[in-house]
Order: structure tokens, then C-alpha cells, then sequence
């Protein structure tokens, strides 16, 4: 049990970030709080892929290289969805900046209640 545990340790890692970041962005009302769960739940699928992607014993597909093959696809899309989500961090970030200068609050439900108020 402790072997394929071991084994399938990135997979519990890759999940255990799935989870934290969810819980943070589901459980904080704080906004700040809640970009940080999404960038922790990011990390958690991009470990996901990766992890998904390897090949024991693989090789770089080139005509040279014996087989098997490691596919370059997941590698690629993982990068491309880094910087989406340096993006998306970003923008977020700079609304959190201008809600902030409009409210005075980061807390989501004191947002709410002054929103309902005018």
C-alpha cells in the first residue's frame, strides 16, 4: 500500500492543491484570499498535467531517440496556460486595486451589503 501510494504521490499532491485552492476561494471572503486560492488551484491542474504527461523511460520524439515517446503537447499547453493565468492574476488583481479604491473593503460581503445599501 505504501509503494502505490508513493508511486501516486504527485497525483495527492496535485489534488491536495485542487482542494486547498477551492476551499480558499469558496471559504474566504476576502477577495485578495481569493486569488490566491484560483493561482493555488491553477498549480494544482498544471501538476495534474504534467504528472499525467510523463513517461517512464520516455525520450524526446526525434527520429534518433528510441522509443517510447514523450508527447511535447501537455508540456506546451501548460506554459501557454501559465501565462494565461499570470493574465488572469494580474487583471484580477487590478480590479481587487480598484474595488478597493471604490469601497474601502476587500471583504466580499461588506462589498455586498454596501452595494444593497444605495
Amino acid at each position: 500500500m505504501i509503494e502505490f501510494l508513493a508511486s501516486r504521490l504527485y497525483y495527492l499532491v496535485s489534488f491536495l492543491l485542487l482542494g486547498v485552492g477551492t476551499y480558499m476561494m469558496v471559504g474566504n471572503a476576502n477577495l485578495v484570499k481569493k486569488v490566491i486560492g484560483m493561482n493555488v488551484f491553477q498549480t494544482g491542474i498544471f501538476l495534474f498535467f504534467i504528472v499525467s504527461a510523463f513517461v517512464s523511460g520516455g525520450s524526446p520524439p526525434l527520429l534518433t531517440a528510441p522509443e517510447p515517446y514523450v508527447s511535447p503537447l501537455p508540456h506546451v499547453l501548460i506554459l501557454t496556460a501559465i501565462v494565461v493565468g499570470v493574465s488572469l492574476t494580474a487583471v484580477a488583481l487590478g480590479l481587487i486595486v480598484r474595488i478597493y479604491e471604490e469601497y474601502g473593503t476587500l471583504n466580499e460581503n461588506a462589498i455586498r451589503k454596501v452595494i444593497s445599501d444605495e
